[in-house]
């Protein structure tokens, strides 16, 4: 499908139902023209610039207004809002929320090196996280300290040259629940455990997925897996980014089949819905 494009001060109208999340993607790094760039500054609030502006490394900076410009853009093909409008704070949970939104969206953001993530959805909690799996860690040492005794378990059991896949698996899944929990660190990553079906995958032209995945719990930790839906994602061609959505639905939504769409986009030129 190709590129959508937005006339000036106007946009297309992107309708998101209940049972569906969307899924928006950016390369920052293939941003870089300043006549774009200094329209995505004009996008940001004062306190936006004065926190994008903080950060030591041009890079930093760089990935910083793409960030910001890509929400607020993409946020305005659901309502009538210019970009420059939206105003956020920090909900309950110390999540960023929309100021008066004029529908109950939802969204969560994560960034990695080589790409920018936004997850959106309506009324329910959600959390999504992208990592660059070519990083230099000693991935087994973190499992071996973070990880649940059945997931460290299934990670060691794996041939060597598996073990890091499996790893971000796990990483990202953990991390896009407690996003969408809103509470970080403060739910140990020891306390729920994934289990993921690797055979029922499913692959279209742009991604390889895999939603056959379980959720538990230590008994201590109070939650019900069944408000919970999961996704992993392998952008096809593209070895080095690994993303993870983590859905909580509301109890009168647990028994509702949520539906995954994906977006590409270039803040204020465009978007590409793949599928």
């Amino acid at each position: 499908m190709p590129l959508i494009y937005s006339a000036k001060n106007t946009k297309i109208s992107l309708k998101i139902k209940k049972n569906e999340v969307h899924l928006w993607q950016v390369n920052p790094d293939k941003i870089t023209q300043p006549e774009l760039l200094n329209k995505y500054k004009d996008l940001l609030s004062d306190d936006e610039t004065k926190k994008q502006q903080r950060y030591k490394f041009s890079h930093d900076r760089h990935d910083a207004l793409i960030t910001r410009a890509f929400v607020r853009d993409l946020l305005s093909y659901y309502a009538e809002v210019a970009p420059n409008d939206w105003r956020f704070d920090k909900g309950e949970k110390d999540k960023p929320e929309i100021v008066n939104p004029p529908l109950p969206l939802r969204f969560n953001l994560s960034h990695t090196k080589g790409l920018i993530i936004c997850a959106v959805t309506l009324e329910n909690d959600i959390g999504c996280d992208v990592e660059d799996t070519t990083r230099s860690n000693d991935v087994l040492a973190i499992a071996n300290r973070f990880f649940s005794p059945s997931e460290t378990k299934e990670l060691f059991s794996l041939p060597k040259e598996q073990q890091r896949h499996r790893f971000f698996d796990y990483w990202t899944l953990k991390e896009s629940y407690i996003k969408a929990w809103g509470l970080g660190l403060a739910i140990p990553l020891k306390d729920f455990s994934f289990t993921i079906v690797d055979e029922l995958a499913e692959k279209n032209t742009s991604f390889t997925i895999k939603k056959a995945i379980s959720l538990s719990f230590a008994q201590h930790r109070v939650d019900n897996a069944n408000r919970w839906r999961n996704w992993l994602l392998y952008p096809n061609g593209n070895e080095q980014h690994r993303i993870a959505i983590a859905l909580r639905a509301k109890e009168n939504n647990q028994d509702v089949a949520y539906q995954l769409r994906c977006f590409n986009s270039t803040p204020l030129q465009g978007h590409q819905e793949y599928f």
